[in-house]
């Protein structure tokens, strides 16, 4: 048996300010718009918003979105409203991080 990630969810207690982050300054396109539920369009996997307190462990997992080029990305993201910490480089993957208005973590990375 093969699986894959389709979705993931986040739960929140501020559903206005959350959808406004990943619609407007992460750019996911809303798919689905239902009272306590939001669900984005993020490429391979659905992003989903649930509305509800958020109870997130010690180390909270991060959503990793693609990026070509990581710089142009971070740059793109800056100048819609969102915090991103600087770049990380190696010779194989680069990356930078941020936080959502949650406070959950999220990547841009050119690893595919």
């Amino acid at each position: 048996m093969e699986l894959a990630i389709r979705g993931i969810t986040l739960f929140t207690g501020d559903m206005d300010r959350m959808t406004a982050f990943y619609r407007d300054i992460l750019g996911l396109k809303l798919v689905e718009d239902t009272p306590g539920w939001k669900q984005f369009d993020a490429g391979t996997c659905r992003l989903c918003l649930h509305k509800g307190k958020s109870r997130v462990g010690a180390r909270p997992p991060k959503i990793g979105f693609y990026a070509k080029d990581v710089a142009k990305a971070k740059a793109w993201l800056e100048a819609r409203g969102a915090k991103l910490g600087k770049i990380h480089a190696s010779e194989v993957v680069s990356f930078c991080n941020g936080k959502d208005p949650d406070g959950n973590a999220y990547a841009v990375t050119n690893r595919p």
